[in-house]
């Protein structure tokens, strides 16, 4: 008997709800800073479906195009705004 292989997305569908780690990959820093990003609400919440928990990819790029560039002194997070 072979094992059933699962589904999974076109690699022109990338998933919309993604793990802490893929998150964290995604916006490039480690598990850990991520974690802290979210902790100061520089990154979004995840989601919670059932007992997991996702961080939605489109949120995460908001957040990310909130963070201040280099050498631009802005203290203010649009992010801390958005709704």
């Amino acid at each position: 008997m072979t094992a059933k292989v699962p589904p999974s997305l076109p690699n022109s569908l990338p998933p919309r709800g993604i793990s802490r780690i893929e998150a964290s990959l995604y916006i490039g820093v480690s598990v850990g800073k991520f974690d802290q990003l979210v902790s100061d609400g520089r990154m979004p919440p995840a989601k919670i479906i059932d007992r997991r928990k996702v961080w939605d990819r489109d949120a995460l790029d908001r957040a990310f195009w909130a963070l201040p560039d280099d050498g631009v002194a802005d203290l203010h997070n649009p992010w801390d705004a958005a709704a």
